[in-house]
């Protein structure tokens, strides 16, 4: 029986490319699904995120604002990624940073049976470093490498020093990553399940 996704996660608009593969239950929440595309990326959670499905917004809704520009924002927390996908959907995006709008193409690679020796989420694999927070979406990240490649560039010295002092784009800290996936999906293993309505045991 299928209760694991394999999701491809594809960073649009970014060279060199920035992907991810991660398997995660399907029963998964979207907002637990968020943190895992947090992790797997390397974003470090400072913005508000958003799931869309069809014409479907998942996140925090705001009772203050209501339906905002006609659409009503449904909550992430109590939406589970099998009621995303049901009526066989394969794809949905995930923004992150409505500023820099960062537009993550998530496509369901595969539907298979959990491994019983396996936490979930998990990494499966990835290539090209996320870019820098705030760094002005897609075409501030390329204008970011131009700079940080170019030692005569006028904003060379300034860029490097923004951002630590180094940057490669095509190291993805696999090792650290892969940890921090699994102290999250060992966190999800140690919840303990929600008591049914009305019991008083």
């Amino acid at each position: 029986m299928a209760d694991i996704a394999r999701l491809r996660i594809d960073l649009a608009e970014v060279t060199p490319r920035v992907r991810r593969r991660i398997e995660v239950p399907l029963a998964l929440t979207l907002h637990d699904l968020h943190t895992a595309v947090q992790i797997a990326m390397g974003w470090t959670d400072s913005h508000l995120c958003e799931f869309r499905a069809g014409k479907a917004v998942y996140g925090v809704p705001d009772p203050d604002w209501g339906e905002f520009g006609g659409t009503r924002i449904l909550p992430a927390k109590r939406t589970r990624l099998a009621e995303v996908l049901a009526g066989d959907r394969k794809t949905f995006t995930y923004v992150y940073d409505f500023g820099d709008d960062w537009q993550h193409k998530v496509r369901v690679e595969a539907l298979i049976a959990a491994d019983p020796a396996v936490l979930y989420p998990r990494l499966v694999d990835g290539e090209g470093r996320c870019p820098p927070e705030d760094v002005g979406g897609p075409w501030g990240y390329a204008d970011f490498l131009e700079a940080i490649g170019d030692p005569v560039h006028e904003q060379h010295e300034e860029l490097l020093e923004w951002c630590g002092g180094s940057f490669d784009p095509a190291d993805i800290d696999e090792a650290d990553t892969r940890k921090a996936m699994e102290r999250f999906a060992g966190s999800i293993a140690r919840r303990k399940p929600r008591r049914p309505s009305g019991s008083t045991r």
